[in-house]
């Protein structure tokens, strides 16, 4: 069997091999329905009100603030939606960015498609908010303003606490909503030291399982349900819980902070390793946000090469990466966040994502190394019109 060299962790990592084994002694042995009122129904929400508490811990928060989803779509789409619902008479305006995952983007959108006028912020060429504007557009009436913590595609680390500690200046503040998803598990994220309402999280993409996730709603912050039945987790979001899936992001989760500062320092070096190398062979490659990038993804654009074409050949070789965030990248739009960033047109198609984990090795660095230097001459494209021909 071929070595696989993976470096694709920003669109999911693999679970640890004690999550997986939890989740599937839980699933044969704890199977009973946490609603229930029998012995199995109890021991299944001791498992659930556990990882609730070792969750809180991480986050500096109360258990009574954790709510369990199926994952950051469903989380951001909650907050959001959560949010408008329960706040229509404050008003109909709303703020976001123009680099948001497409699970805020398109949910921002179906609201300005209702009537809701929508502030999409800009950024700079480094791919940061531009915060200066994003205050000067919040109103009396501005319901929600939503943020990501690290984009997904670049890695740039968005200023969360400066926006959070001026919205909480306000007389009229709006809730206050950060997408963590590709934050949480690689840096500390705090919900209170930053100001946040809301805050959403994924377990797969720090070695828990697929499918399960968490919204973080802070005491008193007003907003309603988006699904209704059986009235689980307070009413506020209904259906049976995935008790083997919330054990297993919890266990993940402490598993990840354990070790936080060692994989930070070795991811960090990988980093260094790959970017002094592009630097030195690939001369007019641009790195995207390198200086308020997360070590943990990076972004580079090789002119004259297709995205998609590099990542095949590299995966010809057992290499694994994306050409952009993997929820969008099998479309065939051009990425938006690089477009905001105001990346020219030329270099949008040849852009890939390399995004590390504490299972990277110096050695899958090194290999892919050895394929860029073999792959990029030859699939650059020399001149476009004798392709044509």
């Amino acid at each position: 069997m071929k070595k696989e060299y993976y470096l694709d962790n920003g669109a999911t990592t693999r679970p640890y091999e004690e999550v997986v084994d939890l989740v599937a002694n839980i699933s044969k042995n704890c199977y009973g329905n946490s609603s229930s009122l029998h012995t199995k129904g109890i021991e299944a929400e001791r498992i659930i009100n556990q990882a609730k508490e070792d969750l809180a811990n991480i986050l500096g928060v109360k258990p009574s603030e954790i709510y369990f989803t199926s994952g950051g779509t469903e989380s951001n789409n909650m907050a959001i939606s959560g949010s408008i619902m329960a706040n229509r008479k404050k008003g109909k305006h709303l703020i976001t960015t123009k680099i948001e995952h497409s699970a805020v983007l398109e949910v921002f959108k179906h609201y300005e498609a209702e009537g809701y006028e929508t502030d999409f912020i800009s950024v700079d060429e480094s791919g940061k908010v531009n915060v200066d504007e994003l205050l000067r557009a919040i109103r009396k009436d501005t319901v929600l303003v939503s943020v990501m913590a690290v984009n997904n595609e670049t890695g740039c680390i968005q200023p969360i606490k400066e926006i959070g500690d001026k919205i909480k200046t306000l007389k009229d503040k709006p809730l206050y909503h950060v997408d963590a998803v590709q934050a949480f598990g690689k840096m500390p994220i705090k919900p209170q030291s930053f100001g946040a309402d809301l805050l959403s999280i994924s377990g797969h993409k720090f070695h828990g399982p697929k499918g399960v996730g968490v919204l973080y709603i802070k005491t008193g912050t007003k907003i309603e349900p988006v699904m209704w039945g059986g009235g689980h987790q307070g009413g506020m979001r209904s259906g049976t819980m995935d008790t083997p899936g919330i054990a297993g992001l919890a266990l993940a989760a402490k598993m990840v902070y354990s070790n936080l500062d060692a994989t930070g320092r070795k991811i960090s070096e990988l980093r260094r390793s790959l970017l002094d190398f592009v630097k030195d062979k690939f001369k007019d490659a641009v790195i995207h946000s390198e200086h308020c990038s997360l070590d943990h993804i990076v972004s580079i654009s090789f002119p004259n090469v297709k995205g998609e074409v590099l990542l095949h050949h590299l995966e010809a070789k057992g290499i694994y990466v994306s050409t952009g965030s993997a929820c969008s990248s099998s479309g065939k739009s051009k990425s938006h966040v690089l477009k905001a960033m105001g990346v020219a047109p030329e270099l949008l198609d040849g852009t890939i994502r390399i995004s590390f984990s504490e299972f990277n090795e110096q050695e899958d660095i090194e290999k892919l190394k050895e394929a860029l230097e073999e792959i990029i001459p030859v699939i650059t494209i020399k001149n476009r019109s004798k392709v044509m021909r």
